[in-house]
């Protein structure tokens, strides 16, 4: 059962009366008066190292390519990408310098599409051309020309928009198309140059979704770059959501390459291998989460929580299973029943493994990992993830809670005390 704030805080402390509310001015709801009073305690992570690490990588890269340290900024991308680098969330490092070389152009597009102003105002092709100049300056320099075909796949995306292709202005398809088909283009030669590179391969799959073939097999794409870097869920969760029917493949493909991840990745990951496959798939879709086998992703659950018990992961599965699962409960008579068992896993991963909030996760959680969010106010952003933990946990907890007792979150697990 998940309890409406109003209806948690009349059940445990008799507030259904505005007048005889005890709460502070400052205080927002009945789960915030809880950790005011201190009857719910839990650190509170106010400082994500995901962020801190991925913003002085991001501008690492954005300062090498304005200060046209290429060179620099090409070595330090293959130094991250062969020993496989990566923030403690799992974003590669190689990833985060090419995004901040890139950023400039990108953004000051973005920036200029999204302006209600024609199109024909601003020089779009300008900040790619520089780009593309610097491939001719660094000849056979496949960390450069990475930085390129990534460029255009974010352009290319730029101008696709949130609309329907088919609904594209004419001149919008027609840059999209061109920005992927150079991508294309520029991707075989860096795939050749270094066979055995996640980042390569990670934007051979990104290219998919703007550039495929009838000969295009997407599950080949990703066995490829799971196997170069198995460690990273992040790629198996592209692939399930990229072999949903909305996109390249099927049900039936969903839990065969789920199935054969898991066989694949089972030294790394146990049976979390097709629990990370369906792991955004089944928040997605429906039918895909009525067909999941449920108990062989909550076996993979575990097996995630053994291998990686950090934090950063046991906020990123509790949150899924308290908030992201819950999105779409009633939509869907089959699929509610798979999510009910599967969002019951909050209790233990609460109760025995969470000893610090990470809000940013928690507000992610509520759009589906949503990559392409724009997020204006981090602080606002963070603020509603912690209030969205806050009341999946002190629902969990809702009957220590109403007996009196307090709860605190400690390294070594819970700690209860009061009546």
């Amino acid at each position: 059962m998940f309890w409406s704030l109003e209806a948690f805080a009349a059940r445990f402390f008799g507030f259904s009366d505005p007048a005889r509310t005890p709460l502070p001015a400052s205080v927002a709801d009945a789960t915030a008066w809880l950790v005011a009073s201190g009857q719910l305690n839990i650190p509170v992570a106010e400082t994500d190292a995901n962020d801190v690490i991925g913003h002085r990588v991001i501008e690492r890269g954005r300062h090498l390519a304005r200060q046209d340290m290429w060179a620099q900024l090409s070595h330090e991308m293959r130094e991250a990408d062969e020993a496989r680098k990566t923030t403690p969330c799992g974003q590669p490092l190689t990833d985060l310098l090419a995004f901040g070389a890139r950023s400039d152009v990108v953004l000051a597009a973005e920036h200029a599409l999204s302006d209600y102003k024609a199109v024909c105002d601003y020089d779009l092709l300008g900040g790619i051309s520089e780009l593309e100049g610097e491939i001719q300056n660094h000849r056979n320099d496949p960390m450069i020309a990475l930085v390129v075909a990534l460029a255009h796949i974010d352009l290319a995306w730029a101008w696709r928009g949130t609309a329907h292709p088919e609904a594209l202005p004419p001149l919008h398809q027609s840059r999209c198309t061109a920005h992927f088909d150079r991508a294309a283009a520029l991707l075989p030669g860096c795939r050749a140059a270094m066979p055995d590179s996640p980042a390569i391969a990670a934007a051979d799959c990104a290219l998919l979704a703007g550039h495929i073939t009838p000969r295009t097999r997407v599950s080949d794409k990703y066995e490829a770059l799971i196997t170069l870097e198995p460690q990273n869920h992040r790629h198996m969760r592209a692939m399930g959501s990229h072999l949903l029917p909305r996109w390249f493949g099927s049900y039936e493909e969903l839990e065969v390459q789920a199935l054969r991840n898991a066989a694949r990745t089972q030294k790394t990951w146990g049976a979390g291998g097709y629990t990370w496959v369906q792991f955004d798939a089944i928040a997605l879709d429906d039918e895909a989460c009525a067909r999941v086998d449920v108990e062989y992703f909550l076996e993979g659950l575990r097996d995630i929580v053994t291998r990686r018990p950090d934090q950063q992961t046991i906020n990123l599965l509790a949150a899924y299973c308290s908030v992201t699962l819950q999105n779409r409960m009633g939509q869907n008579p089959s699929a509610d029943t798979a999510r009910e068992q599967i969002c019951a896993a909050a209790d233990w991963l609460i109760r025995d493994h969470l000893t610090e909030l990470h809000p940013l996760i928690w507000a992610h959680a509520a759009n589906g990992f949503n990559n392409s969010l724009r997020v204006n106010s981090a602080e606002r952003f963070a603020a509603r993830g912690r209030r969205d933990a806050l009341r999946a946990i002190a629902n969990l907890l809702r009957e220590e809670l109403h007996s009196g007792q307090s709860v605190t979150f400690t390294p070594t697990g819970l700690q209860f005390s009061g009546n």
